[in-house]
């Protein structure tokens, strides 16, 4: 595995410290609006790029709320972009950074049978792009003192606000967990499917494709809940921290 497709590519607190500071609003908004000036194999690589950078993020642990449990937080994804030049040529040529940083609202609910569901609101700064999101995530295992917890997930996000770009993913994964007094270790594996639709662009076509993922994370819960995620999605890495409130 090269450096590129790697969570050591860039180190955690380095890019989302990027993705933080690239949050302070740019002098314009950088919309995408100039679809047209992409071939489409150039449509395909922003597209891999978005697909990674908006798809869903877990940023929560396997084991189960239960069914008086919840997790709500604000969180922050900054995702290493492999063509920003692409989303700048799209954006009618405004400055864009290298790490997208995507804000996020989270909510979590624990169900009955082990089951949680979870929706996001996202936002990236100064642009047109908003997405929309959820998970339904099933606990096979719900972990105890001495085993952990496994659980399956499928997720989705899809866009809205960009007139020009019809961004959809959905996303399947097999995650673990296990909890030692306030930390909990978690990790998983899955597929995200990338639906990105070009509209009102003659010149392009949709491009459907399928990355692989792979993610490890921490949950750290001291009265105020904090996660930190590192994401590889179709080798695009991205790094998420969240702050909350888990009980």
């Amino acid at each position: 595995m090269t450096a590129r497709h790697s969570f050591r590519a860039r180190p955690a607190a380095w890019l989302l410290a990027a993705a933080l500071a690239s949050a302070v609003p740019m002098a314009q908004a950088a919309d995408i609006n100039t679809l047209n000036r992409l071939t489409q194999p150039q449509f395909r690589l922003l597209s891999e790029d978005l697909g990674a950078a908006l798809s869903f993020k877990p940023l929560i642990p396997s084991e189960p709320l239960g069914i008086t449990g919840f997790d709500i937080g604000v969180a922050v994804t900054g995702t290493d972009l492999k063509n920003a030049q692409l989303l700048s040529l799209a954006t009618n040529g405004e400055s864009i950074p290298t790490i997208l940083p995507v804000p996020t609202l989270r909510a979590h609910k624990g169900l009955p049978l082990n089951i949680d569901v979870g929706v996001s609101y996202m936002q990236v700064p100064d642009t047109n792009i908003k997405m929309w999101g959820g998970e339904l995530r099933w606990a096979i295992l719900e972990g105890s003192t001495v085993m952990p917890a496994v659980a399956l997930r499928g997720g989705f996000t899809t866009s809205s606000g960009v007139d020009q770009l019809k961004v959809r993913t959905t996303s399947a994964d097999i995650s673990i967990s296990k909890g030692f007094v306030m930390f909990t270790p978690y990790a998983g594996v899955g597929q995200v499917w990338v639906k990105s639709t070009p509209q009102g662009v003659p010149t392009l076509t949709e491009e459907s494709f399928t990355q692989t993922k792979a993610f490890v994370g921490l949950n750290v819960n001291l009265g105020v809940n904090l996660a930190v995620e590192a994401d590889s999605t179709g080798g695009v890495i991205s790094y998420g921290l969240k702050l909350g409130v888990r009980f």
